[in-house]
């Protein structure tokens, strides 16, 4: 469907469009289209070619450093505050009361699960902090 067929409502919703149904369908043209969207492709090539050659090195990851292991305790803390949020979201019934025995045997459980995730998932938290962290040692 071409828009210059809608006549009138090209013209009253459209402020670049001029007065004449032609100049509407140059406008939106599928040509002039595939042209800015070459311009757009074009212009993030460039962008990305540049990025490259202006990003610094990857610094390798020691697992073993004190660092590194802080940043794990920093994804792990991001990991369990998601899991707690999502937690937050399921409806309990009262049917089963657990008390606060089962709310702390709860809470540690889900802090577990976090940890194993940290440790396993790669979600990529703790190597993106140590990167930049480790930059200003």
């Amino acid at each position: 469907m071409d828009i210059s067929s809608l006549g009138g409502l090209t013209q009253a919703y459209n402020p670049f469009a001029s007065s004449s149904p032609e100049a509407a369908s140059v406008l939106y043209s599928e040509s002039a289209f595939e042209g800015l969207l070459k311009r757009a492709q074009n212009s993030s090539t460039q962008l990305t070619a540049q990025n490259a050659q202006t990003q610094p090195k990857a610094l390798p990851i020691d697992k073993n450093d004190e660092l590194y292991e802080m940043c794990v305790e920093l994804e792990t803390f991001l990991i369990k505050n998601l899991i707690k949020g999502m937690r937050g979201t399921i409806q309990k019934t009262k049917l089963i009361d657990t008390g606060f025995a089962g709310e702390m045997y709860e809470d540690m459980l889900y802090d577990e699960y976090a940890k194993t995730f940290a440790r396993n998932a790669n979600f990529g938290f703790a190597e993106m902090a140590y990167r930049d962290l480790a930059r200003y040692l």
